[in-house]
């Protein structure tokens, strides 16, 4: 995990910083006062920035080459790209531009956070034919419940998922990507994009049986160690995503993701259960293992699944004990 911070009065640092941390871009304008504060947390591809900026500072920015999501939390920020301008306040999270254009606009003494993150991973997540790009085609979400759910995805990556404690239990980075992909598949459900059709064939049907559904919980359980994609189960059968997600809704009630976290709960009770005495185990170290940034998210699945805390587990290793499904003997 890298962080960096920057403090400063100077503009013509803060411009020089702003350039090296995002894109080069030109800071107009001479305000009074000019202080501004930066902080960023950088991990497996994931950027989350807190900025604080105390007066009105005109942008003009290249290229970004990243998706580039704004949270607002104080002030505004006025779009202004192309002629238009439209302004953006507290409690919003938008777009700030498509990743491949410049843009400019004013930010004006506003508090926020920034979270970017590589933008193949949306065709990834959204599995469109090689060659096509997923576009998104609005700054805002659709609707209320849209701009509170995305806010939310990115105030999970920045609180918990981000933070040194989760940081230290995720080694081979599952935990970040796992929640890189939520957050992308959360863009693709609240922003337009141009792959928001719906792209069922009569074949995804077909291969909805039970075979494809034995091979694709297979392959999540050989590879729930890794960070797996939708696409990937898909391709391990072989059919097509759709398909899967049809199988999986027919066959068990449940979707592909749900049953991979489903094997991720179920190998952390057994790592739990498997602990030694010692202390050198610990809840939060085998929650993050799995993927499971949030304790209070894990416990609470834990508890739903085993009838106690994992707390309570940890350590016992106590064969047909309370800590079994449904926290029955």
């Amino acid at each position: 995990m890298a962080q960096l911070f920057f403090d400063s009065g100077d503009l013509e640092a803060t411009e020089a910083f702003l350039s090296a941390a995002y894109t080069p871009m030109q800071i107009t304008g001479r305000p009074s006062d000019t202080r501004a504060q930066i902080s960023r947390t950088e991990m497996g591809g994931l950027s989350v920035d807190r900025l604080s900026f105390g007066y009105t500072m005109r942008y003009d920015a290249d290229c970004l080459g990243k998706v580039c999501l704004v949270t607002m939390h104080s002030g505004s920020i006025v779009d202004t790209t192309d002629g238009r301008e439209e302004v953006f306040g507290p409690g919003e999270t938008f777009l700030l531009a498509p990743h491949d254009r410049p843009y400019e606009g004013q930010v004006r003494a506003a508090r926020y956070t920034i979270t970017m993150f590589d933008p193949h991973l949306l065709n990834h997540v959204a599995s469109v034919p090689s060659g096509k790009d997923v576009r998104i085609t609005g700054a805002r979400p659709v609707g209320p419940d849209g701009n509170r759910r995305l806010g939310a995805a990115i105030a999970y990556l920045r609180d918990h998922v981000l933070d040194e404690s989760a940081a230290s239990t995720d080694d081979d980075g599952l935990l970040v990507s796992t929640a890189v992909q939520h957050l992308a598949a959360t863009v693709l459900k609240t922003l337009p994009h141009t792959a928001r059709t719906d792209r069922t064939a009569p074949r995804d049907t077909r291969d909805a049986h039970s075979d494809t559904l034995r091979r694709a919980v297979a392959f999540i359980e050989a590879n729930a160690h890794r960070d797996i994609t939708l696409a990937e189960i898909a391709a391990s059968v072989p059919v097509t995503p759709r398909a899967v997600q049809y199988a999986f809704t027919r066959h068990a009630g449940t979707t592909p993701l749900g049953h991979l976290r489903r094997v991720r709960l179920a190998r952390a009770h057994d790592e739990l259960r498997a602990a030694e005495h010692s202390g050198a185990t610990t809840v939060a170290a085998v929650a993050g293992r799995w993927g499971f940034a949030h304790q209070g998210r894990f416990a609470a699945a834990y508890r739903q699944a085993y009838g106690v805390a994992p707390s309570v587990t940890l350590g016992t290793g106590r064969p047909g004990g309370t800590d079994r499904p449904g926290g029955t003997r």
